[in-house]
C-alpha cells in the first residue's frame, strides 16, 4: 500500500521542480511565509543555497531556513503542533463556556476545528479507493466523506451534457455510473467507508460514486477512450454564490486550505498558478470578485461548457474542499467560545494580498487613525443617520474618516486597498463586512448591529484574529422602515437609526484596541487614548 500511495502522490504534483535560480518567479508568496515553504521542501532550500542567482537566501527571512537553522511548520506536518515553530499561535484568553475541560483542551479545540489542525485531519483522513498496479495506472483518494479527492489518469464522460435542456449549477445529477473511471484496482470497502453527504456543495459523492474500474488506462495512446487529454493538473470546483462576498470568499478560503491538503514531501510547489481551473457549471462565470482567482491560477477559468459532449481525460485533478460541507471551516464552523487568532486565516488573508498585489501597510505611527464606514446601497439595513454619526468622528482630528460606497462598478481590488489601509472597520451586518478578512492584524472590525446574527462575523473576527465589537443596548437604536412583508420588524429587513455617544462610546473602544496592539507590535510604551 504505501508504494502505491508514493505512486500515487508522486503523479499528483502540481508542477515539476525547478531550479530555484529564478525562484521569485516559481513561489511567488509573501516574504514570512517563504521560510515555511523551504522548511517543508529541503531539497529546494538547498537549491537556493547552493545557487548563485537565488535571491532567498539574501533575504532576513530566509537564511536560518537554507541551512536548516530555523525549524518552523505551518501546523499540519508529522511532529509540528502548536510549538514556536508552528505558523500558528491561537489565543484563548476568554472562557471556553463550558466545551472543555481544561485551556490546553479550549486551544486544541481550536486548532482542530479553525485552524491548520483542520487541515491536518482532512489529510489524515485520506484513504486509497482506487489503486494502482503500476506508475502508468489510475488512482484515486480521497478524505473523509468525499469532501476532498485527488486523482491521475482519470476519465470523465461529459457527452450527456449535450442533451440537457437546462443550465447545470447545483446538480447532483451531472455523471452516471460508469462516468468517471480509471484503469486501478476498486477498493470497495474503502469506497463505502469514504462516502459521504449528496448535497451539491458538502462532498464529491454524487460524482465520485460513479467511479468505475476501465480495462484501459484512459491516457495510453490510441487508447480510444478521449476526445481530449488535459495534461495540465486541474482543479475542479463546485462554488457557491458569487453574488456574496460572504458566500462566494468561502469558496477562496476552502480553495487555499486544499492546496495545503494536496501538498506532500514530495511535490515542489503545491502554490503554483501553473494549473487549469474548472467550475462545476455551465452558467458563464460572473462575479466582481472573479479577480481574486488570480492568486491561484495564470489561466483563464474552465466551465462544464468546455468539454460538454466530449469524453475528457486527466492526467492530474484535484476535487477541493466544498463550501458547505458538514462541519466545514468557515460556513458550518462549530466554533469553540474563548479562542481568536487562526493561523490558518492569518496565511489566507496574506496569501491572498500577496497574490493580488495589494501593498502590505506598514504598522502605523499613532499619529493619525484610518475609520472606514461602510455604506450600505440596499434597500434595508441602512443606517439612516450615517452622516451624523461620521460627522461626529470627524470632529476627532486624530482620526481619518472615510465613507466607503463600495459597488458593483468598485472594481475589488481597489476595495481590498481601502480596506489595508483601515485600522477600524464600521459597518452594519452584510457580506460587506467580509472584507475583515484583510484588514491588518492590529486592527477593529465594528459591526454596528448584528441583526440577531450574533455568530457570523463575530466568528469571523475571531478566525481572523482582529477585534470584534457589536451594539451592546437595543435600547439606544431605532427601527425605521421595515419591509410590511415579514408580519412586523425583522432585523435583516428593516433600516436604523443609532445612539450618537452610545456609537463614539464603541468607537473608542476599537481605538483602544488598536493603540494596544500598534505599541506592541512597535515594543513602544502606551499612549493617551485617541
Amino acid at each position: 500500500m504505501k508504494i502505491y500511495t508514493a505512486i500515487l502522490f508522486c503523479a499528483t504534483h502540481l508542477i515539476s521542480r525547478s531550479g530555484l535560480g529564478k525562484s521569485s518567479e516559481i513561489i511567488d508568496l509573501p516574504e514570512d511565509q517563504i521560510p515555511f515553504y523551504f522548511s517543508n521542501y529541503p531539497d529546494e532550500a538547498q537549491d537556493c543555497l547552493e545557487s548563485p542567482s537565488c535571491a532567498y537566501k539574501y533575504l532576513n527571512a530566509v537564511p536560518g531556513i537554507v541551512h536548516a537553522g530555523r525549524d518552523v511548520c505551518w501546523g499540519y506536518e508529522e511532529g509540528c503542533h502548536l510549538e514556536p515553530k508552528s505558523y500558528s499561535h491561537p489565543k484563548c484568553d476568554d472562557d471556553h463556556k463550558g466545551w472543555v475541560k481544561s485551556k490546553e483542551e479550549q486551544i486544541e479545540t481550536f486548532y482542530k476545528q479553525g485552524d491548520f489542525g483542520f487541515v491536518k485531519n482532512v489529510r489524515n483522513s485520506f484513504s486509497l479507493l482506487c489503486e494502482p498496479t503500476f506508475q502508468e495506472d489510475s488512482s484515486l483518494e480521497c478524505s473523509d466523506s468525499m469532501t476532498f479527492c485527488r486523482a491521475r489518469n482519470i476519465m470523465i464522460d461529459f457527452t450527456d451534457l449535450e442533451k440537457r435542456t437546462k443550465p447545470v449549477m447545483y446538480d447532483t445529477d451531472v455523471l452516471k455510473a460508469g462516468q468517471i473511471g480509471g484503469h486501478c484496482k476498486l477498493l470497495k470497502d474503502n469506497f463505502k467507508k469514504a462516502v459521504g453527504p449528496m448535497g451539491s456543495l458538502q462532498s464529491w459523492t454524487p460524482e465520485i460514486q460513479n467511479f468505475v474500474e476501465l480495462n484501459t488506462r484512459p491516457l495510453e495512446p490510441n487508447s480510444g477512450l478521449c476526445d481530449q487529454v488535459v495534461t495540465r493538473p486541474t482543479i475542479i470546483m463546485k462554488i457557491d454564490a458569487t453574488v456574496s462576498y460572504y458566500h462566494h470568499f468561502c469558496d477562496f478560503v476552502n480553495l487555499y486550505m486544499s492546496l495545503h491538503v494536496n501538498s506532500t514531501s514530495n511535490m515542489k510547489n503545491p502554490f503554483s498558478k501553473d494549473v487549469n481551473i474548472m467550475i462545476w457549471r455551465t452558467y458563464e462565470y460572473q462575479s466582481n470578485f472573479g479577480v481574486a482567482f488570480r492568486a491561484f491560477t495564470n489561466h483563464r477559468l474552465l466551465s462544464l461548457n468546455d468539454f460538454s459532449g466530449k469524453k475528457v481525460c486527466f492526467k492530474n485533478a484535484v476535487f477541493p474542499l466544498l463550501p458547505r460541507m458538514i462541519f466545514g471551516l468557515y460556513y458550518n464552523t462549530p466554533l469553540i467560545w474563548g479562542c481568536r487568532n487562526s493561523g490558518l486565516f492569518h496565511a489566507f488573508s496574506k496569501f491572498m494580498l500577496h497574490r493580488l498585489k495589494i501593498k502590505a501597510r506598514p504598522v502605523p505611527t499613532l499619529s493619525k487613525l484610518n475609520v472606514t464606514f461602510i455604506s450600505r446601497q440596499t434597500r434595508y439595513r441602512k443606517v439612516l443617520n450615517e452622516d451624523i454619526l461620521l460627522q461626529e468622528l470627524r470632529k476627532n482630528q486624530d482620526l481619518n474618516v472615510i465613507k466607503a460606497d463600495f459597488t458593483w462598478s468598485t472594481p475589488f481590488a481597489k476595495q481590498l486597498e481601502v480596506i489595508q489601509n483601515t485600522d477600524i472597520l464600521i459597518g452594519m451586518h452584510g457580506a460587506g463586512l467580509t472584507h475583515l478578512l484583510f484588514l491588518p492584524d492590529w486592527a477593529a472590525v465594528f459591526e454596528l448591529y448584528n441583526c440577531e446574527d450574533e455568530h457570523c462575523y463575530a466568528d469571523l473576527a475571531r478566525l481572523r484574529g482582529v477585534k470584534y465589537i457589536t451594539w451592546e443596548k437595543p435600547d439606544k437604536l431605532e427601527e425605521k422602515g421595515a419591509d410590511p412583508s415579514m408580519n412586523g420588524s425583522h432585523a435583516k429587513h428593516t433600516n436604523y437609526i443609532f445612539d450618537v455617544k452610545e456609537f463614539v462610546r464603541l468607537v473608542r473602544r476599537g481605538i483602544k484596541h488598536v493603540k494596544a496592539e500598534v505599541n506592541k507590535l512597535r515594543g513602544g510604551a502606551g499612549h493617551d487614548e485617541l
